[in-house]
Parts: C-alpha cells; sequence; structure tokens
C-alpha cells in the first residue's frame, strides 16, 4: 500500500479571501492564486514516497456562486503548476448531508481505494476544523497550519510554516 499527504486546497495551497475574519475560497478566477513555496516542499514529499491528493470542499457550486468551469479552470492551474497525483471535490453544500463534504471522510476513503493508500501512513494538512476532523475520521495523521482563524482547531501537528510539515513526515522511501 502507498502513502499519500492529503492537502486542503485554499489556505494551504491556494491563497484565501478574508471577509470579517473567516476564510472563503476565491470565486473568480482571476483571484485564485497559489501560495508561494509550495512546489518545493510538495517535490519533496514525492521524493519521499507520498502521493500528492488536494481534497478540498467547493459549496460555493451548490450555491450557485461558482461555475464549476471557473473551478476546472483552478484545479488545471494547480495541477500544471505543482505536482499533484489527484483532486477530489465535494460539489454540495451541509445541507445534502454527502458522505464526501468534509469533516465526513467520503473523498479520503474514496483517493485511498482508487490510489492504494494506506491511510494510517498518511498525513491530512489543512487550514480548518473541518480538515483536521476529516483526517481524524479516515485514520490519518492531522497537521493544521497555524492562521488566526483556527485558534484552538485541535490537530496532531500544529506549524506555523508549510515547510516545518517537513519535520514530521519520515524521509525514507517506504513506498515500494
Amino acid at each position: 500500500m502507498r502513502r499519500a499527504i492529503f492537502l486542503d486546497r485554499d489556505g494551504v495551497i491556494s491563497k484565501i479571501i478574508l471577509k470579517n475574519g473567516q476564510p472563503f475560497g476565491p470565486r473568480k478566477f482571476e483571484h485564485f492564486e497559489l501560495l508561494e513555496g509550495r512546489k518545493e516542499v510538495l517535490e519533496e514529499f514525492k521524493s519521499r514516497g507520498f502521493l500528492i491528493i488536494v481534497i478540498t470542499n467547493q459549496p460555493d457550486i451548490a450555491r450557485g456562486l461558482l461555475e464549476k468551469s471557473t473551478l476546472e479552470r483552478m484545479h488545471k492551474l494547480i495541477k500544471d503548476n505543482l505536482p499533484i497525483d489527484d483532486v477530489f471535490v465535494c460539489w454540495h453544500d451541509d445541507r445534502d448531508a454527502c458522505s464526501c463534504r468534509k469533516p465526513k471522510p467520503g473523498m479520503l476513503l474514496k483517493a485511498a481505494k482508487k490510489w492504494d493508500i494506506n491511510l494510517r501512513e498518511s498525513f491530512f494538512i489543512g487550514d480548518q476544523w473541518k480538515d483536521a476532523e476529516a483526517g481524524r475520521n479516515a485514520g490519518c495523521k492531522t497537521i493544521l497550519l497555524d492562521y488566526p482563524y483556527n485558534k484552538g482547531v485541535e490537530s496532531d501537528f500544529r506549524v506555523n510554516d508549510f515547510k516545518a510539515v517537513l519535520s514530521f513526515l519520515p524521509k525514507e522511501d517506504r513506498s515500494s
């Protein structure tokens, strides 16, 4: 079985939009921007034998606030610029009660089945409670990027800098 680094999208690999201190994903392509320094760290994850999979809730699709074609352009930008193996998206809103919307582990379980991933040897990196909870619910170790809006959110590890995640990961490639 393989190991993976699961990443939330907004606030982890792309910039968030803050409104009244609360984080939101961008709704327009021109507002979508990848965060600096991610590519090098993701390449190091790959060199340590990890798959890299984005797991993202995008409820603005269900709410009619984001066009699916715009979201697809955002994800193409990610795939064209970062060493990402796959992207899993929940298009639903909370009221839809689906099994894929974080904090439920549905997208992680689907990825694990598709890619033959050992979730106990994998990590979920996020910036909100739903990310940490989804990772826990799937059996992953959780890492939270520290932001003013997520104080008090519990995870296995908390880091101020994305590169600091490397200190929690095994250096040897045990993927084979």
